[in-house]
This record gives structure tokens, C-alpha cells and sequence, in this order.
């Protein structure tokens, strides 16, 4: 069974190949061209751009898999394609990129939520490792939230941010420092400098069985202290370093409590660890360390996969079918689609 994925929720236009051999979905080849060095001088992402770049790098990527040898059409036998949630141009160009090949080859097209995705990420070439239920921790640049998967398309919300995402919390942190767009890396490679007390900020929503996130009070938080340090800031680059630290410290202490919090709590032996915060380092080493004095197990994302890509879109899709899932056709796109949002009854079983 191969089937392509394709990814264009927001910033990134990537296709995937997924090969299903001796009963085990393979990522053939996995292409990603991003968009950052267009959307830097901006601070964030530009609809427009984002768009325009979408409709030509589809194309490319597409084109540069044949050539390559790692894509035969003549032999693809579906599409997965994002949905939702993300930005609804950015969508709507994957969409209809996956619709008119679909349609030109005589396939099925198959919508994928983009959070799914990054839920099953981790068991891209593991899911000898997969089973059920497990806790779906997702932190990335729009979205940080934890789910009881108790099987596919059966999710429960345990808790999710009420204000900024983590990811968006590294942005604008990165900007008060002055640091480019995207804020999340930038941090980490100062951070590596820096000492991660020197410097203490709220670790919020912290309250026994809480399992929401907020973010914003932490930013608020740093961006007084260096209201009040302004000079420290511009005169003292060691000061940079130990901010950059001490606040991407209390991001991974948050996301350790909660999450192990969450797992104790629900009895649940296996979380599932994606999205692109979770390229962190330090995030990785707390959460681990704290799951590993627990007894419990944890799967990361390999980094490749935690940043939006269209590997973990063409694995869901070929997941699903190869066990003889519930998979749902694609006919339009959803900015806004909820993890939680699907009905058993618009499913189907076959193509």
C-alpha cells in the first residue's frame, strides 16, 4: 500500500511517501520546504505569503519525489492530506493540491487532523510500540494540550492552554530579547549558556489536578523583570544567557509537572510526547527524567517529526487503514478542528 501525506496547515509545505511493507508503514521520503527565512523579518507568519509559497512549493516537492525514484504515481493508492486546524488559505492549497491529484489519478483522498498527526508522530517506525489507552502530550507553536487516547479517533481533552500556547510564549519572550523569529531555537541556543536559577519566574496554574497550561502570566512576568533590568539586557550578555535559561526552565518544569500529573492521575502508563516545542532539549531531559522515577514510558517524536511535516500525515492515514481503522474522506477544510471533533458516523472503513 503507498500513500503520499501532504502538509500545508501553516507555514511549512511539506510531502511525505509511506510504504506499507511486511505490515509496517515505512517513511520512503520525507521533503519539507520552509518558509522562515521569508516570515522572519516579520516576527511571525504572513497569510499571504504563506499561500503564495505553498502553491509553488507543492509543485516542486512533488516533482523533485519523482525524479528522485521515490515516488512512482502509477503506483500511489491514496492521499492524506491535512485538514485542520491551521491557517484556512494555507489549507485550502493542500487541499486542493491533494483533491486534483487525487482526481487526475483515480485515488482516494483522506483527511487528516494536523493534532493527530503529531499525536501518533512518536510511533512512526515504532508501533510495535503502540497501544492503547495512552496520554497525548502535543506543545507546539499553537497548540500545547494533553489527551487520553483510548484508540483512534477516540480522544478525551485532560487539558490544554487557556491563553498562549508554549510555542507562542518562546515568540514573544524571543522578542522582548530581542531575538529573531522563530523564538523557540533561539532561546534553546542561548540557554545552553546560561544558568537555569539565576532567575525565578511563576510557574502558573500549578494546583493539584489542574492540568490546564497558561503562558501568558509567564511572559507578563518576564517582560516586567526586564522593564526593571533594561540595562542589564544591553550591557551584559551573560544576563541574556541566564534569562534565556531560567525562562526556558520554567517552561520544561511546567510541561514536567503537568504532564506526569496528568499520567498519574488517569493511570496511564504511556505518553505519547510531539510538536515542535518538544525539539527542546531541556524539555525532553525534565520530562523524561521525571517519568523515568515514575515508572513511566515515554515516547518522543524523533526531532524531524515534531516540527510540522507530512511523514506523521501519511502515517496516520496509513495507520489507520492497514489496522482496519476508522478514516474519514476529505471534502473540505476546517481552520478550527478540534482533536475532539469527530463523529463515528462520518467515518468509513474501506475505500
Amino acid at each position: 500500500m503507498l500513500w503520499i501525506g501532504i502538509e500545508s496547515s501553516c507555514d511549512e509545505s511539506a510531502i511525505a511517501v509511506v510504504e506499507n511493507i511486511g505490515g509496517k508503514n515505512v517513511i520512503m521520503d520525507s521533503r519539507c520546504i520552509t518558509q522562515a527565512p521569508l516570515h522572519k523579518p516579520f516576527g511571525g507568519i504572513v497569510p499571504e505569503f504563506a499561500v503564495r509559497e505553498h502553491s509553488k512549493n507543492l509543485p516542486i516537492l512533488l516533482k523533485d519525489m519523482i525524479s528522485s525514484g521515490s515516488l512512482n504515481l502509477e503506483k500511489l493508492q491514496a492521499i492524506a492530506v491535512t485538514e485542520g486546524p491551521g491557517l484556512m488559505a494555507s489549507l485550502l492549497v493542500g487541499n486542493s493540491f491533494a483533491r486534483g491529484l487525487a482526481l487526475g489519478l483515480g485515488i482516494p483522498v483522506f483527511g487528516i487532523n494536523h493534532l493527530e498527526g503529531h499525536l501518533f508522530s512518536p510511533f512512526i517506525e515504532r508501533e510495535q510500540k503502540l497501544r492503547f489507552p495512552f496520554l497525548g502530550l502535543i506543545v507546539s507553536g499553537g497548540h500545547t494540550l494533553l489527551a487520553r487516547v483510548d484508540g483512534p479517533r477516540d480522544y478525551h481533552k485532560i487539558g490544554s492552554t487557556i491563553d498562549d500556547a508554549a510555542g507562542e510564549a518562546f515568540d514573544k519572550v524571543a522578542r522582548l530579547l530581542g531575538l529573531s523569529y522563530p523564538g523557540g531555537p533561539e532561546i534553546e541556543k542561548y540557554a545552553q549558556l546560561g544558568n537555569p536559577h539565576a532567575h525565578t519566574f511563576p510557574l502558573s496554574l500549578m494546583e493539584k489536578n489542574n492540568f490546564n497550561f497558561s503562558f501568558s502570566g509567564l511572559k507578563t512576568a518576564v517582560k516586567i523583570f526586564l522593564e526593571k533590568n533594561k540595562a542589564m539586557l544591553y550591557q551584559n550578555q551573560q544576563f541574556l544567557f541566564d534569562v534565556c535559561a531560567s525562562f526556558q526552565e520554567t517552561v520544561a518544569k511546567i510541561i514536567q509537572e503537568k504532564t506526569i500529573a496528568a499520567a498519574q492521575s488517569f493511570s496511564l502508563p504511556l505518553i505519547s510526547a510531539s510538536g515542535g516545542v518538544l525539539a527542546n532539549k531541556r524539555i525532553r531531559e525534565l520530562l523524561e527524567k521525571k517519568a523515568f522515577e515514575k515508572g513511566i514510558e515515554v515516547l518522543f517524536a524523533e526531532k524531524k517529526f515534531c516540527t510540522d511535516n507530512a511523514a506523521m500525515i501519511a502515517f496516520v492515514g496509513a495507520l489507520f487503514y492497514a489496522l482496519g481503522l476508522p478514516i474519514t474522506k476529505s471534502f473540505d477544510v476546517n481552520p478550527n478542528f478540534s482533536l475532539f471533533d469527530f463523529k463515528t458516523e462520518t467515518m468509513i472503513n474501506r475505500f
